[in-house]
């Protein structure tokens, strides 16, 4: 198992380790729940140096985005960040990433851990256009400092005017004396923050000037349990989950990053299905009774037809019941249509919502 550069802090601090995409991880510290209003009240702190980093630069290197992603490059601006997937040959998703415009001909581009070797592998299959990538994954680590008090918190240790770096907006500055951090306004919580890349030697150096600088606002570490709970509220999806190599973005709603106004893999496919429509959906769901529902828990109609499966479920910290993304068939699909999740051998009802949950 890999191990990040903050994993003796992790232990010294406490945190339960689990195996998670190769990785020795901290699923929680003092708590899902606490770590989880932390984030949603003050402030908490991420490890997720997991996540792999690739650099694509030189001629052709927008080219060769543009056309292994289905989001439109050319909508990016030098400091601007852009959510999207990579489509593979049969409809379905290699990976969803975020692509960094860094300036003209160099783009950065973060991947899921699980992911590193399947998408650098996927990417260089079709880089006949000369661009020049590099796989910076070993070398880099990510905090993400998440929360309503994230800014203010961060704020203390940059000269960067945090405040003039807009949602998926990017810069590259100094923070506690560490130069060349790329100080990024996006996360994965759904509560406001930064993520912040650099190298692996200022990682423990990082992780304690912000623990240090958020101290009065109540920061705490943070795990990957928090972190799913945290998503899941904010219907994003998780790779693995709810979306794979068998679900298309118009299947899974990321219809917004899947852009027609350029070629691209699988365009005729997704284009097909935008205006013939698709047969299942993923959608989210409240329960209507007490219970829990799980990944894989089956769905089913009100004659007990199996109509679907839960991709992501939890116990919403925040509303006090289950919710989750399941895929559907049609037209079960629809907006305040009445499911049932099976939850040991009970059919729970259960209403097709529209995410964010909260």
């Amino acid at each position: 198992m890999k191990k990040t550069a903050l994993y003796d802090k992790h232990v010294s601090l406490g945190a339960k380790i689990v195996p998670f995409a190769g990785f020795e991880m901290p699923v929680q510290y003092s708590g899902v729940t606490e770590e989880h209003f932390a984030v949603r009240e003050k402030a908490g702190l991420f490890d997720v140096s997991h996540m792999g980093q690739f650099f694509i630069e030189g001629p052709g290197s927008k080219e060769l985005l543009q056309y292994v992603t289905t989001n439109n490059v050319d909508a990016l601006e030098n400091g601007k960040a852009q959510y999207s997937c990579l489509p593979n040959e049969n409809g379905g998703i290699v990976d969803d990433l975020i692509v960094y415009k860094m300036e003209d001909n160099k783009y950065f581009v973060v991947v899921n851990a699980s992911n590193i070797d399947k998408d650098w592998n996927h990417i260089s299959k079709y880089n006949t256009f000369g661009a020049q990538m590099t796989n910076a994954s070993d070398e880099m680590s990510l905090l993400a400092v998440q929360g309503p008090k994230a800014t203010e918190i961060l704020q203390k240790l940059t000269d960067t005017n945090l405040s003039e770096i807009p949602y998926y907006n990017f810069t590259v500055g100094s923070v506690a004396g560490v130069n060349d951090v790329i100080i990024s306004n996006t996360g994965y919580t759904g509560s406001g923050g930064f993520e912040i890349y650099f190298k692996n030697e200022s990682a423990e150096k990082l992780w304690d000037e912000i623990i240090k600088s958020g101290e009065a606002e109540g920061i705490i570490p943070c795990g990957l349990a928090a972190r799913d709970t945290l998503r899941l509220e904010k219907g994003f999806c998780l790779y693995g989950n709810d979306i794979d190599d068998t679900t298309s973005p118009i299947e899974a709603g990321l219809g917004w990053i899947t852009k027609f106004d350029k070629d691209f893999v699988s365009k005729d496919t997704f284009a097909k299905q935008k205006e013939e429509g698709v047969n299942r959906k993923l959608v989210g769901f409240e329960l209507q009774d007490k219970g829990v529902p799980r990944h894989d828990y089956p769905v089913v109609d009100a004659e007990g037809n199996v109509i679907g499966k839960v991709t992501s479920g939890t116990q919403s910290p925040m509303k006090k019941i289950g919710l989750g993304l399941a895929y559907v068939d049609k037209p079960h699909f629809k907006l305040g249509s009445e499911i049932f999740i099976q939850v040991r051998n009970k059919n729970l009802p259960a209403k097709v919502v529209k995410a964010p949950f909260v």
